[in-house]
This record gives C-alpha cells, sequence and structure tokens, in this order.
C-alpha cells in the first residue's frame, strides 16, 4: 500500500511539474509574441509622437571631449525633461564602458547582454567597408579599429553609422545637448527596416529607450508571468 502511494505521490508530481513545464513554455511563448507586438507597436509609437522634431544632418565622428561636473550635470537634467515632455523611459543600461553597444543589443535583440555580439558585428562592418568610415577617424585606422573591438571601450558616432549600415536601421538618438534634442542615423545604401531608439548624455553615457506606456506594458506581463510561476510551484508537493 505504502509503495503504491510513493507511485501515485511520484506520478502526480511528474505530472504537476510537466504540465507547469509545459504552461511555462506557453506563457513564454504568448509572452514573447506580446512583446513582439507590443516592441512593433512602440517603434511606431515613438516616431510618431517625436515626428514633429526636427532632427540636424549627421556626420559620423569619434567621441568628443567629456565634460566637466557642472556641465554634464546640466545635460543630464535638460535630457530627463525631454524624457518627461515626451512620455519617454530610459531601460538603463550598466554603465562599464559598453554600454552604446548594450543599448544597441537591447533594442535590437531585447538583451543588453548581446553587446559582445554588436560590437563585433559593427567591427567586422568597419573592416570591410573600410572606404566609408575611415575618412573620419582622426588617427590611424588600424590603431583606431585595434582599440575599438577591445570590451570596455567607449563606442562613438562612427560605430553607430556602422550599426546602421550593418543592422539595416534607422538609429534615433534623443540626446542632452542644448541646441540638439534628436539626431537620426541612417544606413548608408539600405532602406531601413527597423528603427532602434536610444539617450544619449552626450559623451557620458547611452540608455535604450522605450514609451513609458510601452514599459508599464512590459513590466505587468512579467509581474504576471512570475505570479503564474509561482502558483504552479506552489501545486509540487515538497519533500
Amino acid at each position: 500500500m505504502s509503495g503504491e502511494q510513493d507511485h501515485v505521490s511520484k506520478s502526480s508530481s511528474s505530472s504537476i511539474s510537466s504540465s507547469t513545464q509545459e504552461s511555462e513554455e506557453e506563457v513564454s511563448v504568448t509572452i514573447g509574441s506580446l512583446l513582439a507586438q507590443a516592441n512593433s507597436r512602440g517603434r511606431h509609437s515613438l516616431g510618431k509622437r517625436l515626428s514633429h522634431l526636427g532632427s540636424i544632418p549627421y556626420t559620423p565622428r569619434v567621441n568628443g571631449k567629456i565634460p566637466n561636473v557642472d556641465n554634464a550635470t546640466l545635460d543630464h537634467e535638460r535630457l530627463l525633461e525631454r524624457l518627461g515632455n515626451y512620455g519617454l523611459a530610459e531601460f538603463q543600461i550598466e554603465g562599464d564602458g559598453n554600454c552604446q553597444f548594450r543599448a544597441l543589443a537591447d533594442q535590437i535583440f531585447r538583451n543588453p547582454d548581446y553587446h559582445k555580439h554588436v560590437r563585433k558585428a559593427v567591427m567586422k562592418q568597419l573592416k570591410e567597408f573600410r572606404k566609408h568610415y575611415e575618412s573620419y577617424v582622426p588617427m590611424e585606422y588600424k590603431v583606431y579599429l585595434k582599440r575599438m573591438k577591445r570590451s570596455g571601450e567607449w563606442g562613438d558616432h562612427l560605430t553607430l553609422q556602422a550599426a546602421a549600415d550593418r543592422f539595416g536601421a534607422k538609429i534615433c538618438l534623443l540626446t542632452s545637448f542644448r541646441d540638439t534634442c534628436l539626431i537620426e542615423i541612417v544606413p548608408r545604401e539600405l532602406t531601413p527596416t527597423k528603427e532602434l531608439w536610444l539617450s544619449f548624455w552626450c559623451e557620458v553615457h547611452y540608455n535604450s529607450l522605450y514609451g513609458i506606456d510601452g514599459v508599464y506594458f512590459f513590466l505587468d506581463l512579467m509581474h504576471h508571468r512570475f505570479a503564474f510561476y509561482k502558483f504552479m510551484l506552489d501545486l509540487v508537493p515538497h519533500r
């Protein structure tokens, strides 16, 4: 009798675990689909939301001088004000020297941890199409490439142009520049198939950019997802 009870208990536990796993997979697929739809709507919404802003003619360049503390503080306050005015929110990116590539990875793959893949793709673009970029680099091009391929090396506006070219994307920067709110970086030879939105605390940091409604939609989904997992796991007997 005891053996039968153990068998029933194990079977029940196995069945619940299997059901839980299948349910988690179904929820993951559903959430993935919903996020893809929300992200698509969000990109369109951001572009429409800022359509009245004129973007400036863009020229690729390497990084400029880092502002002093006072100017950097004023720049950051200006950026925060613009985010509030346009109903935008930053997904905070780690400041480890890879922030530009992390922010791009979040926009492209929804995962900033893929920054190494993005940097590798950008470096490949810079090497294969040297003639498009070399004239913008105020140093020996090989030295620039050697430096830029290192993890932790700050990305610049030249790497943004290379990313736009490589991924066929229009990169939109909401900036903290006093006279320039929006910068758009478009592929040289391709019609962009996507938009990537970043905030740029000038010469200091990049973050990934979303509409506030999109952020709340994402957080709400994650809240319900974890609540469902906890409910299912509570059904499994603990020994």
